[in-house]
């Protein structure tokens, strides 16, 4: 069994001149789904991080006497590095996607920045 293309007529499969695929693109489209990322990109970096300096604080301050402080500093830890990890993805979608053409169009390329905690 292959996934990949449908038998042809009699079981055989038709040769690779005769398969014609029926999913297109067009640049533009291309375009809005790298736009759409630099835009979350953007959001992203400035609004992931509201809740990173009191809840770290919090946690500081909770884990000598709670064990809640603890499980209070993971959560900052992982929240950070769910953060990172989007705001790779973005920035890779948006490098590939987004305005790229020399002339006419600006060029722009987002660098992933690391945060540590």
């Amino acid at each position: 069994m292959r996934l990949n293309q449908l038998d042809g007529p009699g079981g055989a499969a038709p040769s690779p001149a005769d398969q014609k695929g029926d999913l297109s693109v067009k640049a533009k489209d291309l375009a809005a789904i790298g736009d759409a990322a630099f835009k979350l990109y953007q959001r992203l970096d400035k609004d992931g991080d509201h809740a990173q300096t009191t809840s770290a604080t919090a946690a500081k301050d909770l884990k000598d006497d709670f064990e809640i402080g603890g499980a209070l500093s993971d959560v900052v830890e992982t929240w950070r590095t769910q953060v990172n990890s989007l705001l790779a993805a973005c920035a890779h979608i948006s490098n590939h996607l987004g305005l790229h053409q020399e002339g006419g169009c600006r060029r722009r390329t987002l660098h992933r920045r690391l945060v540590q905690l």
